[in-house]
C-alpha cells in the first residue's frame, strides 16, 4: 500500500532549508517519489495520507555508543524515540546489541555518511516538533514510534 507522508515543512537532507507542503510517497520499504503535496496527490489518488505536525525529514543516524538501559531492545528503543534510523557499527561490539538492531531494522553504517530522502531510497524517516522532540519514526517504510 502507497502512503503519503507529509508535515508543514519537510527537509530532504538535515543540511539543506526546509520547504513547506511537500511530502514523501513511500510504497514498501521505499521511497517512491519526493514533491509537493498537491502533486503527489493529484498524481495518486485514494493514497492513504499521514498528515504529521512538525518537520518531516530522514531519519537520523546516532554515532556514538548506544543509550544505556536495562535490556539491548530497550537500548534501541531509546534510539527510535529519537528519531534514529541508522547507527554506526564501531558501536555494536556486543553480540545481543546487534542482534537486537538487526531486529529493529536499523541501518548498520560502516561510516557516518549523511541522510537524503531521494526515490527509490529506503523510506526511513522522522518527524520532530518545534521543540525538538521526535513524534513518528519511520523505519524501512513502518511506523516503529509514534509519540502519544
Amino acid at each position: 500500500m502507497l502512503t503519503l507522508h507529509t508535515a508543514p515543512l519537510l527537509w530532504r537532507d538535515r543540511v539543506g532549508e526546509a520547504v513547506p507542503e511537500h511530502a514523501v510517497l513511500v510504497g514498501g520499504d521505499r521511497i517512491e517519489a519526493v514533491g509537493p503535496l498537491a502533486e503527489l496527490s493529484g498524481a495518486y489518488p485514494g493514497v492513504r495520507v499521514r498528515r504529521w505536525p512538525g518537520t518531516l525529514g530522514p531519519g537520523l543516524l546516532h554515532d556514538g555508543p548506544l543509550p544505556a538501559a536495562p535490556t539491548p531492545r530497550e537500548r534501541v528503543h531509546a534510539l527510535l524515540r529519537n528519531g534514529v534510523t541508522a547507527v554506526l557499527a564501531e558501536h555494536l561490539t556486543d553480540p545481543l546489541l546487534r542482534a537486537a538492531v538487526d531486529r529493529s531494522d536499523l541501518l548498520v553504517l560502516p561510516v557516518a555518511v549523511s541522510a537524503v530522502l531521494l526515490p527509490g531510497g529506503r523510506a526511513d524517516l522522522a518527524v520532530h516538533g518545534v521543540d525538538g522532540v521526535c513524534l513518528v519514526t519511520v523505519v524501512a517504510g513502518r511506523i516503529v514510534h509514534r509519540r502519544a
